[in-house]
């Protein structure tokens, strides 16, 4: 109950400073405005935090100071400057007055309008600088792993790879990555560095998936387990072996010690992992908090089978430089046997991963069926020799992921002919027989008070028929019933199967552990550094947002990433519970934001009264009432539909998605 309050208390405390920072950059965005206003001699009117009503004020001086009830941003209302009445700037009664806006020169309205814009990127380099005065920590720029199928797999990109640059652009953590890929347009340039210290480039065309562009790495995990700050409430994923050791796996500790053996380094661990899946490992946590040490043994964790054995798809993606090119291999085989045994019947392609690593240095006989120009369909035989890549690292996590096997670099789907039952199986048991199609698999959480889970489905067509996807998807959800539809002579049947552990047959993953990334800490040394620290990041952000603002407009981004104000609170609160320094350093990232976009050429915004302003500058005469009023509501429905779009995007999108 204790620790319960505990969390409540710190939740709530986290949002009352998000407020409190959202409120700091928008009034910092104002206090510009104002200040240059007052500096001028401007009569101004009205402070406001915020539009629409005022929910609270007070007078000091000529001027009101107010808090408005939509908390989406704020105002400074100057005599001869209203965005809710443009006439008032072409007003030749209200230009009279010595102290109205619109009476003063050209270049001290300029100065008036870009205060606002200029506060903003002078208070988000102190709120950088606060940050990383403080110090952060952030995503390594390492690989963790590599997408089977997507360009960078493709292009021989692996684990343990870290990306040093991007089209010129210096990589500093695993954000920069996803930024220089997402943001950028054509093939991208690449220099990286591999585990053992080789220099390499890499010339690689990203691919546009629904959201943007990809080229298909992961963040790599590092040895610290989550703790509360990251919203574990233990050290291991519930119905994992982890969940089973004795004493438990702790929270906020690091790995020191696999089988005696001492670790330091992230990849030497999932080396580990991988080399001993069939068996338990004894590892020794040390907790960060008061250096306390934990050893417990965790068990090897068995797949659950269902006794389905498919058919296989034509190769999807060869790797370049692996032994399936050199061997002459190509898009578009089909391997039909496998040293003489017969995928589906005799040997089950889900095990294809693992059979080739383990035959790593020796020669494999491939039996493929290859169609020429012209149609006709050859059947030949290739000897591969496998590397010493284990299998099922390279995991199909999506839908759309083939299974690959990276020994030999390459990448297929499995379809949803079944082509043989297993005897005593699950699927046995339930009647299913050789020759059925497959057309969906759900998984129905199990029966838990108060839980939010819902079923998950995954159908079968045409154009989907990753079998392989959905054996991945029944590791990640142990205990979930299971229900597979399936079409025989143009009967669907639907039955419940109950999965089965292998005997033989184990993952080589965490095994329920919950890790965190791989971190870095970016900290200045002093409060000049801290200050370049920030003003680098102020132009980095300064660039992102006009790069994001140009693939929106290509389609390169999917305008699905784009967050609103629910959005936004939500990731405010996400930084706040890591402490000051993370919210800190978003509401920089805000600041810089707020600038960029506010300074947009776009009536009722800043950058729009800029345009009026050099118009007036050039043509030595201000532009007619007719245009200023047209052009300020255009803008007001330009603002307005972009609300409602990012609230749409929080609400339908992110939130219920979520």
């Amino acid at each position: 109950m204790e620790l319960m309050f505990a969390i409540t208390l710190t939740s709530i405390l986290n949002w009352v400073y998000v407020a409190l920072g959202l409120g700091l950059v928008i009034f910092f965005h104002e206090l510009g405005h104002f200040a240059v206003a007052k500096w001028c001699n401007v009569y101004v009117e009205r402070f406001s935090i915020g539009f629409g009503p005022v929910i609270w004020s007070f007078r000091k001086g000529e001027t009101e100071y107010a808090l408005s009830i939509v908390p989406f941003g704020g105002y400074v209302k100057m005599l001869g400057q209203d965005d809710m009445d443009p006439s008032q700037l072409s007003s030749e009664e209200i230009a009279q007055d010595p102290r109205a806006y619109s009476a003063k020169n050209v270049w001290q309205r300029m100065a008036i309008i870009s205060a606002g814009v200029i506060m903003n990127i002078l208070t988000a380099i102190l709120f950088f600088a606060y940050a990383f005065s403080s110090g952060i920590e952030n995503p390594t720029a390492v690989v963790g792993s590599v997408q089977a199928g997507l360009p960078a797999w493709e292009k021989g990109m692996q684990s343990g790879d870290r990306i040093t640059e991007i089209n010129g652009r210096k990589i500093n953590s695993f954000m920069d990555i996803k930024r220089g890929v997402a943001l950028s347009s054509g093939p991208l340039d690449i220099k990286a560095v591999r585990r053992s210290g080789e220099e390499f480039s890499l010339t690689i065309l990203p691919e546009q998936k629904e959201l943007g562009r990809m080229i298909g790495t992961a963040y790599a995990d590092g040895l610290r387990t989550a703790g509360m700050l990251e919203g574990a409430t233990a050290g291991a994923a519930p119905d994992t072996p982890a969940a089973t050791a004795e004493p438990p796996v702790p929270m906020n500790a690091r790995i020191i010690n696999v089988n005696g053996e001492e670790i330091d380094d992230p990849f030497r661990f999932q080396q580990i992992l991988a080399q001993k899946r069939a068996e338990p490992l004894e590892i020794t946590f040390q907790v960060l908090k008061n250096d306390e040490k934990v050893t417990t043994t965790i068990p090897a964790q068995p797949f659950q089978e269902l006794g389905i054995q498919v058919d296989i798809g034509q190769l999807l993606a060869i790797q370049q430089g692996s032994p399936a090119e050199t061997a002459g291999l190509k898009k578009g085989d089909k391997i039909m046997q496998v040293d003489g045994r017969g995928l589906g019947n005799d040997l089950n392609p889900l095990h294809l991963p693992e059979y080739f690593a383990s035959k790593h240095g020796s020669s494999v006989d491939v039996t493929i069926k290859r169609e020429n120009e012209g149609g006709e369909v050859a059947e030949m035989t290739i000897s591969v020799i496998p590397q010493n890549r284990p299998g099922w690292v390279e995991a199909p996590y999506g839908p759309d992921v083939p299974l690959s096997i990276p020994s030999i670099g390459v990448a297929f789907n499995l379809i949803n002919r079944v082509l043989k039952i297993q005897e005593g199986s699950p699927a046995a048991t339930a009647g299913l027989q050789a020759n059925d199609a497959l057309i969906s698999i759900e998984f129905i959480p199990p029966p838990k008070k108060d839980s939010e889970m819902k079923p998950i489905k995954l159908s079968f067509d045409q154009e989907l028929r990753n079998w392989a996807h959905a054996i991945w998807y029944l590791q990640r959800l142990p205990g979930w019933e299971v229900k597979v539809a399936f079409s025989r002579s143009n009967q669907v049947q639907t039955v419940s199967l109950e999965p089965v552990e292998s005997k033989e047959w184990f993952m080589p993953t965490e095994r329920g552990i919950y890790l965190l990334p791989q971190l870095q800490t970016q900290k200045a040394n002093g409060i000049g550094e801290a200050i370049g620290m920030g003003f680098d990041s102020t132009i980095n952000s300064v660039t992102d947002i006009y790069l994001t603002l140009r693939n929106l407009f290509t389609a390169d981004l999917s305008v699905k990433n784009l967050r609103g104000p629910i959005g936004i609170a939500s990731v405010s609160h996400s930084h706040a519970s890591r402490g000051m320094p993370y919210l800190a350093w978003f509401l920089g990232m805000l600041s810089v934001n707020l600038a960029v976009l506010n300074f947009l050429p776009i009536p009722v915004l800043d950058g729009g009264h800029m345009v009026f302003l050099l118009w007036e500058a050039i043509t030595r005469k201000k532009p007619s009432e007719r245009v200023v009023i047209a052009a300020t509501y255009v803008g007001m429905m330009i603002v307005l539909g972009l609300m409602v779009l990012v609230l749409y995007l929080d609400i339908f999108v992110h939130w219920l998605q979520f």
